[in-house]
């Protein structure tokens, strides 16, 4: 919850209709409202209309690419101090260039994470210290 007592929000751009369930589910369970995105378009519509607390990005989405979505981000002033974790099945060697540099929290491997560590890394970022439950190994 943030200040007002309102859920957290998190928009979720993923172009793999189950996988995007899969998230926007686990995370609803944890008591946040997502929006999910499946190509750059509506991922800009949701992020510039939700202004969300987080947002999940694939890079590799239809009609805007997620790296394209995150430059456009960084370039508006509603996008500026939005935190973004890439979450994409390119190793971070391969993804365009620049990313880091664009303010992202963490760039993660699809084919390496488990959807704990989805719950546990979205927690973390959400959560302050004070209410977040401890991770348990």
């Amino acid at each position: 919850m943030d200040q007002s007592g309102s859920p957290k929000k998190i928009v979720i751009v993923e172009d793999n209709p189950s996988l995007s369930d899969i998230y926007k589910t686990r995370l609803e369970l944890l008591g946040y409202t997502c929006f999910a995105a499946t190509d750059g378009i509506a991922a800009l519509y949701f992020i510039q209309q939700e202004l969300p607390d987080l947002v999940l990005l694939d890079l590799m989405v239809p009609d805007i690419s997620g790296d394209q979505v995150l430059s456009i981000m960084r370039k508006s002033d509603w996008g500026k101090q939005i935190p973004v974790v890439i979450i994409s099945n390119l190793n971070e060697s391969e993804a365009p260039t620049g990313l880091r540099d664009l303010g992202i929290v963490n760039y993660l491997v699809k084919a390496n994470l488990s959807d704990d560590q989805i719950d546990q890394l979205v927690n973390s970022i959400l959560k302050p210290a004070d209410e977040a439950e401890p991770l348990v190994a």
